[in-house]
């Protein structure tokens, strides 16, 4: 990226239009945070939910205590720990942010991004001291883009190609969204982990003495965090790895058009097929790219070989746990039906 087109699309920022732009995790789609028309516009473009919150981007140096109505000391020591990185705190909102960017909710998300494209674009919107909201670019509920291309995709069809300012910086590193904390309930739950990701529990508790609990019903809504979420066009469902090649041969002689993404070397018979890296930094890397190639190979399922269960894998399970929500049952239906 020229430091042209950083300047070029943080002055569209400020005109309330609307930017993707790379993260280390997967690409946004980014509004002035402070303007509520043009947050309302990423709404509009996404078809997302008014109640579903974003989260603010900001640059390196932010001043918490101009997005937050209260910083604990835990919020100071994890920005200090992961910052830039992959990681968005929930704290109380500050009464003069819109409530556009926290979906009617008290509380915000932010965090700071560590791509290069992002953090340099950060730095130039509104000399570096303002926000950018920005949820992942592409149509609410599908699989969020990791390239340029992807968000290219999602929104050229709609929009007309250059409609959307797209800001190229290669493919996000990490590949699944942030980390999601939550820190505005200190006092009665503690820490709660909203949305696994690539910094785990056990790193968190390594800084702030307390480990993040599970989500609870009276939990801060987050971004990502519905149900069902993540997922490509054709219904995805997770299989074992014992009983993944037996499973794909009766469906192939059912006449089935099954793709399937597996991470084991083993020999399969499917109408495509992605092999991702067995460890979880490089599946996650590839686990979305996969899904939206798959998702082109005119198949009527994506199959996945369920990954590991180890806490390394968590961010991975829960990603592809809620893009196979919509698809409960559908190979028992595949098996049964005549």
């Amino acid at each position: 990226m020229t430091e042209q087109a950083i300047l070029d699309a943080a002055a569209r920022l400020e005109a309330g239009a609307l930017v993707a732009f790379p993260t280390e995790t997967v690409y946004g789609l980014g509004a002035d945070a402070e303007n509520p028309a043009a947050v309302a516009a990423i709404y509009a473009a996404k078809g997302r939910p008014q109640d579903h919150p974003v989260i603010v981007h900001v640059a390196p140096g932010a001043d918490l205590d101009y997005w937050a109505a209260e910083v604990p000391d835990e919020a100071r020591k994890l920005a200090r720990a992961f910052w830039p990185g992959p990681l968005t705190m929930i704290v109380k909102r500050h009464a003069h942010i819109p409530d556009a960017v926290s979906g009617g909710q008290d509380t915000v998300g932010i965090r700071c991004p560590s791509h290069p494209v992002a953090m340099a674009l950060l730095a130039a919107f509104k000399g570096g001291k303002g926000g950018v909201a920005a949820p992942s670019a592409n149509k609410f509920g599908n699989v969020s883009p990791t390239t340029a291309q992807h968000v290219r995709d999602e929104f050229n069809e709609e929009f007309g190609a250059g409609a959307i300012t797209v800001l190229d910086g290669g493919a996000s590193q990490v590949g699944i969204e942030s980390t999601i904390v939550d820190l505005s309930r200190l006092a009665t739950h503690g820490p709660v982990l909203l949305r696994p990701g690539h910094i785990g529990a056990a790193e968190i508790a390594a800084v702030i003495g307390a480990m993040p609990a599970a989500p609870d019903a009276a939990a801060p809504r987050a971004s990502g965090t519905l149900e069902s979420h993540y997922a490509p066009k054709a219904p995805v469902a997770l299989a074992d790895t014992a009983r993944l090649p037996g499973l794909l041969t009766t469906l192939a002689g059912r006449g089935r058009r099954v793709a399937v993404i597996r991470y084991s070397p083993m020999l399969v018979q499917a109408s495509a097929q992605e092999l991702l890296p067995n460890e979880p930094a490089g599946y996650a890397f590839g686990l979305y790219a996969a899904l939206r190639t798959m998702d082109r190979a005119d198949v009527e399922l994506i199959l996945v070989e369920t990954p590991p269960q180890h806490d390394a894998w968590l961010g991975i399970n829960d990603r592809l746990r809620r893009a196979a929500f919509g698809s409960a049952g559908i190979i028992d239906r595949f098996l049964t039906a005549e």
